[in-house]
């Protein structure tokens, strides 16, 4: 059985006091499930806070929501991934739409960071999706495969380390998402994918991301090709991300 991933990404919330606070609460109310995982993905100035409030709960992982590919230098403001891996994280989200279109990263910036990650002994998890403009014109298998070329550079063994996050931009804070018919098709292209570059589609984890809350995310992780999900503005309220993640 796979073992389902809930991942939180916290965004630009929740600093190193909100994000104590907010563990002391998940954590009263969270306890450990066989069949799943959950990931944090806190600010960076919360990795540390968040990484020692969870040590020995081997069922939560930490991330960072971004790094910069070069391990140090002159570049004011990034955040590298040893400083990140110092901090407490253990994974890192890559190519997550706001990056891509909000500071305009670009596919070869993406495939940086997922190289840095995995030589760094962290896991990435790569993030794919595409505009409302692109589904509507029956672009979004190309956009994805576009943004998957990120792994491309990876052999069949690192690949399988990688989580795919399908996250269409359309849903993401706009209350649209898309149907769990619509995420297993795209989520069924993306194994395709992988199998094309001799990767064992089974061992790789695609989530599903995009306003995911408590009213959908049974229907969605009840879809067989959509192995958990990665939820923003849902997973900022203690108490409900504790109600997401323990859904029967």
């Amino acid at each position: 059985m796979t073992t389902l991933i809930f991942a939180a990404n916290w965004k630009m919330h929740l600093g190193p006091t909100g994000a104590g606070g907010y563990l002391a609460e998940f954590l009263g109310l969270y306890r450990p499930r066989p069949d799943r995982e959950v990931w944090l993905f806190p600010s960076a100035v919360a990795l540390d806070v968040v990484a020692s409030r969870v040590q020995g709960r081997d069922d939560i992982r930490v991330g960072a929501q971004n790094v910069f590919w070069e391990p140090k230098g002159a570049y004011t403001g990034e955040l590298s991934v040893p400083m990140a891996k110092d901090a407490g994280a253990d994974a890192v989200l890559v190519g997550h739409s706001e990056r891509r279109h909000v500071f305009g990263e670009t596919d070869s910036e993406t495939e940086k960071k997922v190289l840095a990650v995995l030589e760094a002994g962290l896991t990435p998890m790569l993030c794919v999706g595409e505009k409302l403009e692109e589904r509507e014109s029956g672009e979004t298998m190309a956009v994805v495969t576009r943004q998957l070329a990120a792994l491309d550079s990876l052999d069949a063994a690192s690949l399988a380390k990688v989580p795919i996050a399908y996250e269409p931009v359309w849903a993401i804070g706009t209350g649209r998402t898309a149907t769990p018919a619509d995420a297993a098709e795209v989520h069924a292209g993306i194994r395709s994918w992988l199998v094309d570059r001799g990767v064992n589609a089974a061992s790789v984890r695609v989530l599903y991301g995009g306003s995911v809350k408590m009213a959908n995310v049974r229907d969605l992780v009840s879809e067989p090709e959509v192995d958990g999900v990665l939820v923003g503005g849902a997973s900022l309220d203690a108490a409900g991300w504790a109600d997401i993640v323990g859904i029967e």
